[in-house]
């Protein structure tokens, strides 16, 4: 099936520029500790995708209704509103343990595949690098490389 044309790809924009270029110093600061916990937790140097979303490595989808295209397996973006976190969303047979974490974090909202942060202070960080993990591993287990 032909991939549909997508917005969001990779750039050869920096990954540091654009973290010190986050206009609010918190934000800034809250970038840079979820940029250092998704590379220890993939163990991959970070690419932009798109003007705003800083993602680990890459996957290739198909939906039901033929859309398909590439997106980053795990990514964050240090959004005026809130630290957004691309996350898996479906947990399968183990979203028992994800509602088990994400019980455990702290202040947060959640959408279909994204976990809204207001202030990283609001959360625990180590629960959280937990559920980065999840998603990571049963990303990688759907979408084996």
């Amino acid at each position: 099936m032909a991939k549909t044309a997508i917005k969001t790809e990779t750039t050869d924009a920096p990954v540091a520029d654009f973290i010190v270029a986050v206009p609010d110093a918190r934000r800034r600061d809250e970038a840079a500790i979820v940029d250092a916990m998704h590379r220890r937790v993939t163990g991959l140097e970070p690419k932009m995708w798109g003007p705003s979303i800083i993602g680990y490595g890459s996957y290739d989808y198909v939906y039901d209704s033929g859309h398909s295209g590439t997106m980053c397996r795990a990514g964050f973006s240090p959004r005026k509103a809130a630290m957004t976190l691309y996350l898996m969303g479906h947990y399968g047979d183990r979203q028992n343990e994800a509602d088990a974490l994400l019980a455990r974090l702290g202040k947060h909202k959640t959408g279909k595949s994204c976990l809204y942060i207001n202030k990283l202070a609001d959360v625990d960080l180590g629960v959280l690098e937990k559920l980065v993990v999840l998603s990571w591993n049963i990303m990688n287990e759907r979408y084996p490389a």
